[in-house]
C-alpha cells in the first residue's frame, strides 16, 4: 500500500513553517516544557492559527522541531564537502553536530514528554546521522587524511560523548573535537 501524496507547500507556507520549528527549537530548547506555543507563533512572526494549522498538536510540533533539527545537522555534510577539504569538512560537521546535540539536550523534557505519549522522534536518527558521517570518512579517506579503520558508527559515538561531556561549553568542545579529529588522521605504521 503506497501512502498518498501531498501537494507541496506553497512559498509562503513552507517559510511560515520553516519560522515556527526553528522558533519551537529555540524555545523548547531555552525553556522545555515551559515554552508556549502563543510565544513560539509571535517568535515566528505567525499567527496562533498558522502554528496550529502546520501542527495541530504540542507533540507533533516538538517532534517535527526536533526532525528538523536532524535534517539540518544531517543535509549539512555533503555541502561542506562541496565547500571543504574533507578532513576540514568533517570539522566543521563535528561542531554542527555538538550544536545539535546541545539543542537536543535542551529540549530532552519535551522529547520525553512526546516519547511518553508514544511517538518515536529518534526512530531514524541513528541511520540518518551515520549516513551524514560515512561521506565525510569516505572522502576523508580517500584524500589520504583519514584512517579507514574507523566506522561512522564510532565517530558518531566519539562526537556524541564530546558534546555530552562539554555541556554548552563551546570552547572546550571545540578542544575536545580537534582531539578527536586528531585521532581519526591517517598515519603510517
Amino acid at each position: 500500500m503506497t501512502e498518498p501524496k501531498t501537494r507541496p507547500l506553497r512559498a509562503d507556507a513552507q517559510r511560515n513553517r520553516d519560522q515556527v520549528l526553528a522558533a519551537a527549537a529555540r524555545a523548547f530548547t531555552k525553556c522545555g516544557l515551559e515554552a508556549t506555543l502563543e510565544g513560539i507563533a509571535k517568535d515566528a512572526g505567525v499567527g496562533i492559527g498558522t502554528l496550529y494549522r502546520h501542527f495541530p498538536t504540542r507533540e507533533a510540533l516538538i517532534e517535527a522541531a526536533y526532525r528538523k533539527e536532524l535534517a539540518t545537522v544531517c543535509e549539512a555534510a555533503p555541502e561542506l564537502l562541496d565547500k571543504l577539504p574533507p578532513a576540514e569538512a568533517l570539522r566543521a560537521w563535528m561542531d554542527r553536530f555538538a550544536d545539535y546535540m546541545h539543542r537536543k539536550m535542551g529540549m530532552a523534557d519535551a522529547l520525553r514528554a512526546i516519547i511518553a505519549a508514544g511517538a518515536n522522534p529518534y526512530d531514524q536518527s541513528l541511520e540518518l546521522l551515520v549516513g551524514a558521517i560515512e561521506p565525510l570518512l569516505a572522502a576523508g579517506i580517500a584524500a589520504g587524511d583519514i584512517r579507514s579503520d574507523i566506522s561512522a558508527d564510532d565517530v558518531l559515538k566519539g562526537i556524541s560523548g564530546v558534546a555530552l561531556a562539554a555541556g554548552d561549553n563551546r570552547e572546550t568542545a571545540g578542544r575536545l573535537l580537534d582531539l578527536l579529529l586528531d585521532g581519526l588522521r591517517y598515519r603510517s605504521s
